[in-house]
């Protein structure tokens, strides 16, 4: 059998193609670790959505306003059937959930959680609620770094993650050892 013929969604009827997602996550209010471990474990209760790996943790420093206490940030890998529009709902309800607020006049400030959908499978959008490719995926260490540790074939429409991040400072984002977020 060849693998030349791919599969077209169209002739799927009720089945639903299974695309790879990646989430970033980050915290710098609270008890950031085990916020971080919490929003993975709400997110691996999503029906019809499988973790596959969790990222070492990192502690990132903050982008934008600097005057602010450093991240604990992670990334998150699942096989999902999903609509990117349903996994952004999810990942905007589990926010909400440990306290997110939005401050309009302060979008980089201070979370509780931050979970960003950076990629679902090769889907795109380009609406104001959701765009896919996450739009500065590419130029963040704190969502790069910690996916290059857990698939190191990873890329984005701008290059393979591997030579984004060898193009970077990386200077300000630090694998911590001792802090583990575990995969349910």
């Amino acid at each position: 059998m060849s693998d030349a013929f791919p599969i077209d969604v169209d002739t799927l009827g009720n089945l639903k193609p299974l695309n790879q997602v990646v989430f970033s996550l980050g915290s710098n209010q609270g008890d950031s670790v085990d916020i971080l471990q919490a929003a993975v474990d709400r997110l691996a209760e999503t029906p019809n959505l499988i973790v596959v790996d969790v990222s070492p943790v990192y502690l990132t420093k903050p982008v934008g306003n600097v005057d602010q206490p450093d991240f604990y940030n992670a990334v998150l890998i699942a096989d999902s059937t999903l609509e990117p529009t349903t996994l952004l709902e999810r990942a905007n309800a589990i926010e909400q959930a440990y306290g997110r607020y939005r401050d309009p006049g302060n979008p980089g400030g201070p979370r509780t959680l931050d979970i960003d959908l950076i990629v679902v499978g090769q889907r795109t959008s380009d609406t104001e609620a959701l765009k896919l490719p996450h739009p500065r995926a590419h130029e963040r260490a704190f969502v790069l770094v910690p996916w290059l540790d857990i698939d190191p074939r990873a890329s984005l429409p701008q290059g393979r993650v591997d030579d984004l991040v060898a193009t970077m400072d990386t200077s300000g984002v630090r694998r911590l050892d001792d802090a583990r977020i575990m995969k349910p």
